[in-house]
C-alpha cells in the first residue's frame, strides 16, 4: 500500500444545512422560511414530507457533535437558520436563536472541531420574500444586516465563513423552474434574484472585513467544468456555453467583475455599474466548490445553452441517478484554479446517496466508500496538477431532509432512523476517519 498524502494543514470535515437537520421549526421564536411554506404546499415535496422535525438536531446537537468526534472530523460546516435569528428576516433579534448557536459553537470548540459557517443555505425568510426577496432593492442590505448580526455574535469563536451556498440553485431551481422553494416559474426572475445574491455577497464581505479582520470568507457554488463529448468544434462550443451557465454566471462577476459574454448575449441580465462591480469583486479568501455530478456535453440547439448532457449507462450511478465521475471533480478543480486564480479552493460538499440498510446494528456502505475513495484520490491529483486545494468536506454528516426529494435519499456518513432519531455511524465514517488520521488516502500500488 502507498499513501497519497495531502498537504500539511489540509482541512477535513463534514457538512450540513440548517433546514435539512435542525427541526424545531416552530420552537423558541423561529419564523417561517420559504422552505417551510414550500414543503407544506401539497405536491411540492415527495410524500408531503417537511423539515419540521428532520434530524431533531436542535435538541440533539450534543449527540451529533459527539458523532463528529467519533468520526475524527477536524472541521464542521453548518448553516445558520436566518429566521431562527431574525424571525421576520430583519428587525427584531430572537435571542433564543443566538443562544442555540452559541451552545452549538461552544460544544464544537470544546471538542476541538473547527467551525465553518454558511450564512445562507436556501431557507430564506418568508417575510422578506413577501417584500420582494433578493430581487428587491433592499435585498442585499437585508442580507448584510443579518450577516453583521452573526459576525458580531459568533465572530470571536468562528473565523471561517461562507456567504451563500449554491446561489445558482436558489436562483434557477427556486425562481426559474420552480422545483425548489419558493417555487416560482419565470424566465426573468432567476437573473434578478441572482444579481441580488451577488450584491448581498459583496455587502457581507465588506462588513466582514471590518468586523472579523483575522477571519476568512468566501462563496460556495455548485459549478462544474464539463468536457465536450467529442473534439468537434460544435461540442467544444457547447461545453464553453454550458460552463458559462454553470460556473460563469456567479463566478465571473466575483473574479472578473461582470457576467460572461455568452450569458449577456443569451439572457436579459441586470447590468453592473462600476460601483456594484467593485462591490461584488471584493477579494475573498477561498472558493467553495460543491460537487456531485457532471456529464460530457454535446451540441444540441434544442436544449438550454445548446448543450446536451451525455449519460454513460455503463458507469456507476448513485440512487439519485447521478453518474459517478471522480475525474470530473479533478478537472473542475484544476480549471477553477486556471480560470479564476482563487487564493485557495475548498471542496465544501462532495457525497452520494445510496440505499443504506441497518443489518445487525451496523450500516455497511461499500458503494459510498468506493465513491469517497475515488473522489478523494481525484482531489489529490488536482493538487499534483497545481490546484491550491486546501480542504474537503463530505456531504453529509448525517442522513437528512433532501429538499424536494424528502427523506428517501440517504447522503450521510451517519445513518438516521427518522422515527426513533437513532444515529449509527456507517462504515464510510470509519473509512473517512482513517483518511483524516493519516492526512492521506491509502491506495494499492500496481507494479
Amino acid at each position: 500500500m502507498s499513501l497519497l498524502r495531502f498537504p500539511d494543514g489540509f482541512v477535513w470535515g463534514s457538512a450540513t444545512a440548517s433546514y435539512q437537520i435542525e427541526g424545531a421549526a416552530r420552537e423558541d421564536g423561529r419564523g417561517p422560511s420559504v422552505w417551510d411554506t414550500f414543503s407544506h404546499t401539497p405536491g411540492k415535496v415527495a410524500k408531503g414530507e417537511t423539515g419540521d422535525v428532520a434530524c431533531d438536531h436542535y435538541h440533539r446537537y450534543r449527540t451529533d457533535v459527539g458523532l463528529m468526534k467519533q468520526a475524527g472530523l477536524g472541521a464542521y460546516r453548518f448553516s445558520l437558520s436566518w429566521t431562527r435569528i431574525l424571525p421576520d428576516g430583519a428587525g427584531r433579534i430572537n435571542q433564543a436563536g443566538i443562544d442555540f448557536y452559541n451552545r452549538l459553537i461552544d460544544e464544537l470548540a470544546a471538542q476541538d472541531i473547527d467551525r465553518y459557517i454558511t450564512l445562507f443555505h436556501w431557507d430564506y425568510p418568508q417575510a422578506l420574500h413577501d417584500r420582494g426577496g433578493w430581487a428587491s432593492a433592499d435585498g442585499p442590505r437585508w442580507f448584510a444586516d443579518y450577516a453583521e448580526i452573526c459576525f458580531r455574535a459568533f465572530g470571536d469563536r468562528c473565523k471561517n465563513w461562507i456567504t451563500l451556498n449554491e446561489p445558482w440553485c436558489y436562483a434557477f431551481l427556486g425562481h426559474g423552474i420552480g422545483v425548489h422553494a419558493p417555487g416560482i416559474v419565470s424566465d426573468a426572475d432567476p437573473f434578478r434574484v441572482g444579481h441580488g445574491l451577488l450584491l448581498g455577497h459583496g455587502e457581507a464581505v465588506r462588513r466582514f472585513r471590518q468586523l472579523i479582520p483575522d477571519g476568512e470568507i468566501g462563496l460556495t457554488t455548485n459549478h462544474v467544468f464539463a468536457e465536450p463529448a467529442s473534439s468537434s468544434a460544435d461540442d467544444r462550443r457547447a461545453a464553453e456555453q454550458h460552463n458559462a451557465w454553470s460556473a460563469g454566471w456567479f463566478l465571473d462577476p466575483i473574479y472578473h467583475g461582470d457576467y460572461p459574454s455568452f450569458m449577456k448575449a443569451r439572457y436579459e441580465l441586470p447590468e453592473f455599474t462600476p460601483e456594484t462591480s467593485s462591490l461584488v469583486m471584493a477579494p475573498t479568501d477561498f472558493m467553495g466548490l460543491n460537487f456531485y455530478q457532471a456529464k460530457p456535453v454535446r451540441w444540441n440547439p434544442k436544449t438550454r445553452n445548446d448543450a446536451e448532457e451525455v449519460d454513460d449507462p455503463k458507469r456507476a450511478h448513485t440512487s439519485m441517478g447521478w453518474m459517478v465521475v471522480p475525474d470530473t471533480i479533478r478537472y473542475t478543480i484544476v480549471e477553477s484554479q486556471r480560470v479564476y486564480h482563487p487564493k485557495k479552493i475548498l471542496v465544501t460538499e462532495n457525497g452520494c446517496a445510496f440505499e443504506d440498510r441497518v443489518v445487525d446494528g451496523r450500516v455497511d456502505d461499500p458503494e459510498r466508500i468506493a465513491f469517497l475513495r475515488g473522489y478523494i484520490q481525484a482531489c489529490h491529483q488536482s493538487i499534483r496538477e497545481g490546484a491550491n486545494l486546501s480542504g474537503y468536506f463530505v456531504w453529509s454528516l448525517m442522513d437528512n431532509f433532501e429538499w424536494a426529494e424528502g427523506y428517501r435519499p440517504r447522503f450521510g456518513i451517519t445513518y438516521v432512523d427518522f422515527e426513533t432519531q437513532e444515529r449509527i455511524l456507517k462504515s464510510s465514517a470509519f473509512m473517512f476517519r482513517d483518511v483524516i488520521e493519516r492526512n492521506g488516502l491509502p491506495v494499492e500500488v500496481v507494479c
